[in-house]
């Protein structure tokens, strides 16, 4: 029997699991169950990681999976849905960035969708990025909904507070927008792409890391053009 704050937390995280793939920061869970200080969310995850509800993934900066759910909410749901991304190999350019394709799957509903896969992005210091499809990957239908979408493998350590590892896979909608506190794919002065979360600072642009040994870069609105917005994640493990 959980207690209503552990109720809150667990489905908050799987919550935001469902929606981008990535867990929440101790911060956030801290302001959206309405508590003084991250200690109680501690206390939380231990209590629901001894029930069996989540798992801490080891060494791995703020990873969680939750295992299952209350059957008042979810009967019957099993243990963790596991992801095995299938790899499809391919030649195309840049214009493979295109509306993702279904699968075969049973009575029509695809099993997994293919999205290109454009190479590497940094989540460190920014390296050339975006340049060519590289191969194509399946993913989960319910990762993704409207728009153009498409991967990029990610080199560094810069977001792992956001839960973002070296070697992950991230998924990513296409769009040249971004609200502030949105993790981007960012591209600056036309010639570099990272990973980073996206503010502004007055008519300026921020683009924060999620690691504290990172500073925060700031550039003109000119300097930065938004590529796209993470909308999910695959880790092979």
């Amino acid at each position: 029997m959980l207690t209503r704050k552990q109720h809150e937390l667990l489905l908050f995280i799987h919550e935001r699991l469902k929606e981008t793939g990535i867990p929440p920061s101790f911060d956030e869970m801290k302001d959206a169950l309405d508590l003084a200080s991250k200690s109680g969310i501690h206390r939380l995850i231990t209590a629901l990681e001894e029930r069996g509800f989540i798992r801490r993934l080891p060494n791995r900066a703020r990873a969680l999976e939750v295992l299952r759910l209350p059957e008042s909410i979810a009967p019957g749901l099993g243990g963790p849905r596991r992801f095995s991304p299938s790899v499809i190999e391919g030649g195309q350019g840049r214009q493979a960035v295109a509306q993702a394709r279904p699968a075969a799957g049973n009575d029509d509903v695809p099993a997994t969708v293919s999205i290109p896969v454009m190479g590497r992005i940094a989540a460190g210091v920014p390296i050339e990025a975006i340049q060519h499809q590289t191969h194509e990957i399946g993913v989960p239908p319910d990762m993704i909904s409207g728009g153009e979408h498409f991967a990029l493998e990610v080199k560094g350590d810069s977001m792992i507070e956001a839960g973002i590892l070296d070697g992950d896979t991230v998924i990513i909608r296409q769009t040249q927008t971004a609200n502030p506190g949105d993790i981007v794919v960012a591209l600056v002065d036309d010639e570099e792409a990272t990973l980073k979360r996206f503010r502004r600072k007055g008519a300026s642009i921020a683009l924060e890391a999620a690691n504290p040994a990172y500073e925060t870069r700031i550039f003109g609105p000119d300097r930065v053009k938004v590529q796209g917005r993470l909308v999910g994640l695959i880790r092979r493990y």
